[in-house]
């Protein structure tokens, strides 16, 4: 067909990845966002659903790396993916309508292969912590077979380590 081209993904992925500028490392290892819970993510009785947590956690994930100056769809256009490979949390007391809260998402740990961050979802108005949580995100590619996790996010957690560990 006249003015279309056929690309080998392959060849697509590698010309997007050497265009794409990530930092040398994470310098922002925590990062905390505001929530207001909707009216939409709650129950009959005004309690946030279980099931709306992990999405938080997600928001709390993307905004950290954008923290970082990455933004997550620059990261699955060079190729780099991260699906959630574990996910837990520990619901102490109930988060309600329009409460202000904060959440905060840590890088944990990297691996070779994986991203660990934790949780903690407090209320703002007095501090109380209304959940904990922990997930393990696996680097994969296109293909979802498993992939480095590119060098940046490792070098910057294993400086934040070193000064925790002193």
């Amino acid at each position: 067909m006249p003015g279309f081209r056929i690309f080998d993904i392959g060849y697509l992925i590698f010309t997007l990845q050497s265009k794409m500028q990530f930092p040398q490392q994470l310098t922002v290892q925590s990062h905390t966002i505001a929530i207001v819970p909707r009216y939409a993510e709650t129950d009959k009785g005004g309690l946030v659903h279980h099931s709306v947590y992990p999405v938080w956690f997600e928001m709390g994930r993307t905004e950290l790396l954008r923290a970082n100056g990455v933004a997550y769809k620059d990261l699955e256009r060079a190729g780099v993916l991260f699906v959630v490979a574990r996910l837990q949390i520990k619901y102490r007391r109930p988060a309600e309508y329009d409460d202000k809260l904060e959440l905060e998402t840590t890088c944990s740990w990297v691996t070779a292969s994986k991203v660990e961050h934790t949780y903690t979802l407090r209320r703002c108005r007095d501090g109380v912590v209304l959940a904990e949580g922990t997930s393990t995100l696996a680097c994969v590619d296109a293909s979802g077979a498993l992939r480095r996790v590119p060098d940046f996010f490792r070098s910057g957690t294993e400086k934040a380590r070193q000064k925790t560990d002193l």
